[in-house]
């Protein structure tokens, strides 16, 4: 084909796009690009951009910037998503049952059309289809999937990512999935079998919509309101958790949900469990799509909880808790000697781990603890000292959630799953209720949760963790640095010998093959590098591991601890090409 045919041929995929888009918006933004394209010296980078290929539905669903063409998030890929799902359902079905399908979705640009496309496409294939009564946190729209027991459910969030991204993520349940994996995010190879199902090439006219049929669960004010009746299920679960010690709920906390969708539920199971001492940060506690006073609405990321810590000096509050847009992360920041710190992912999972582990008393031996590969090994310390078992997998709460017998899981990412009876996924609703009931009790002996990581240093030796990210404008660039540390692996990582070089990507290990490389050093140092699965960046997990029995006070022990893990992340960055 030559070069004039080839650009004809874009421009008529083009075409046939904008003319079957049912968002003006989108829509117009197509014909826009193509009226500037009349130009036959033009360039095609941008439309090729959008048309070459089709977003790839995986684990993590869909998760794309906004924008008209099969390579963005849009109401053609939604729709067309959706039927290829019903089609995945309706043959697991056959003629045995009628599939019951969720429809959740967040307050970000276009999530409510896209829910309500999906609604009417699930609807025309007469599947039983409950909508959200309105923008509600991922963990509502988890606990939903497993409180209607239904059998598939979809969640239309980016989580955290940038404003201009949006997403689609799968769950399945009901009579679909009959394991552990009950209520979870989808796995391999069910995604596979998705994928299959969703044909790009169908004209989307072809796909039947329902006017109506659909039912939208109740809301605020309305009898069996869904958000009510998790919130009354999570203060449930947490109470069972909690012993009978002194603890003081007058604790000033801090909330910010980052203009996403938690904070109403987030404040209303607070206030429900006791703490009434709350105060919000006003300007980010209304939802808004635009993430308006954050450059990146993810609390891991720098600066983003800033007005929150700006307000708890104003307050003198005692602790901080941030929700990342969609709920499903929570943050936590508390007081240290040099001012406001917030926790790492592996900290408050320690700190969470513990406590639950602790409270377990005499059923610890029907318990299971898990984590991902990527965070810290201080949890299976834990687990072990309390005789519990413990699971590693695969990055990712999809994995964690299906862990068989899970009592307490969490990955280092700020995610945690405290009640996976209600919520088969990360949950930071429960796990904010759940550290507030710690704090107090901390609260109450004139402390604060850096009494809980003190201990557990003491306990279990101190695990110090930090992280490199590595973003990229070209996927191209992750496997190259992959190639180079595949073939050129460090020798010794913060002066101590590698001992081990574990390639994860092969089979015949502990868990299912995964793109990543594990290196262990002799002084118990371990890091992982692997791309990440939903944003454009390279990670690479650091660790370092000091006994409980290391010379020295607490205070020079973690100094001795960040020294070797700068250390290492100057190794590992040059052994990277950085």
């Amino acid at each position: 084909m030559n070069s004039h045919s080839t650009r004809e041929a874009l421009l008529q995929r083009a075409r046939v796009w904008a003319a079957e888009d049912p968002d003006p918006q989108t829509q117009q933004e197509l014909l826009d690009l193509l009226a500037g394209l009349e130009n036959p010296d033009a360039s095609l980078e941008e439309l090729e951009d959008r048309f070459t290929g089709t977003l790839e539905f995986g684990t993590a669903g869909l998760r794309a910037a906004l924008g008209a063409g099969p390579m963005r998030m849009n109401r053609v890929v939604v729709r067309r998503t959706a039927a290829g799902l019903a089609q995945f359902l309706a043959t697991k079905a056959g003629s045995t049952y009628v599939p019951r399908v969720v429809v959740g979705y967040d307050a970000r640009h276009n999530s409510l059309e896209f829910a309500q496309d999906s609604a009417a496409v699930f609807t025309a294939h007469g599947f039983e289809t409950f909508l959200m009564p309105s923008a509600l946190p991922t963990p509502v729209l988890a606990f939903a999937v497993r409180h209607l027991h239904a059998d598939c459910g979809v969640m239309v969030t980016a989580s955290h990512n940038p404003p201009q991204d949006n997403g689609y993520k799968v769950y399945l349940g009901g009579r679909v999935v009959t394991d552990a994996g009950q209520g979870a995010q989808i796995v391999s190879p069910l995604d596979q079998e998705i994928a299959a199902a969703i044909d790009y090439s169908t004209p989307l006219s072809s796909i039947e919509l329902a006017d109506s049929g659909w039912t939208v669960l109740p809301g605020k004010g309305e009898d069996d309101d869904v958000a009510a009746t998790y919130a009354r299920a999570v203060a449930d679960a947490v109470a069972q958790k909690v012993t009978d010690e002194t603890s003081d709920k007058s604790l000033p906390i801090v909330l910010t949900p980052l203009h996403g969708v938690g904070g109403e539920t987030m404040e209303s199971v607070l206030r429900g469990a006791g703490f009434t001492n709350l105060h919000v940060v006003q300007e980010q506690s209304a939802p808004d799509p635009d993430f308006p006073t954050v450059t990146f609405p993810n609390p891991e990321e720098a600066g983003a909880i800033d007005m929150a810590l700006e307000l708890a000096d104003r307050v003198d509050a005692a602790l901080v808790i941030a929700n990342d847009p969609d709920a499903d992360r929570c943050a936590v920041a508390i007081k240290s000697t040099d001012g406001w710190r917030m926790l790492r992912g592996d900290e408050l999972g320690s700190v969470l781990g513990n406590f639950l582990a602790t409270s377990l008393g005499d059923s610890a031996e029907d318990a299971v603890f898990a984590n991902s590969i990527v965070s810290s090994r201080r949890l299976a310390g834990i687990a072990a000292a309390h005789n519990i078992a413990h699971s590693n997998t695969l990055t990712g709460f999809k994995w964690i959630s299906r862990v068989p017998g899970l009592t307490f899981g969490y990955e280092e990412a700020l995610g945690y799953c405290v009640a996976p009876e209600l919520v088969r996924d990360k949950d930071g609703i429960s796990a904010g209720l759940l550290v507030a009931e710690i704090a107090a009790r901390r609260h109450a002996q004139g402390e604060n949760l850096q009494q809980d990581l003190d201990d557990l240093d003491l306990k279990y030796g101190l695990y110090a963790t930090d992280q490199l990210s590595v973003r990229v404008s070209s996927l191209d660039l992750i496997g190259a640095m992959m190639g180079r540390i595949r073939t050129q692996a460090p020798e010794s990582l913060g002066g101590s010998p590698v001992d081990s070089v574990i390639d994860l990507s092969l089979p015949g290990g502990d868990l299912p093959p995964t793109d990543g490389i594990l290196f262990a050093t002799a002084d118990d140092t371990r890091v992982i590098i692997r791309p990440s699965g939903t944003e454009p960046k390279l990670k690479c997990y650091l660790e370092v591991h000091l006994s409980a029995d290391a010379p020295g006070t607490l205070d020079e022990q973690r100094l001795a601890a960040h020294e070797r893990l700068a250390a290492v992340r100057n190794d590992v960055s040059e052994a990277l090409g950085l």
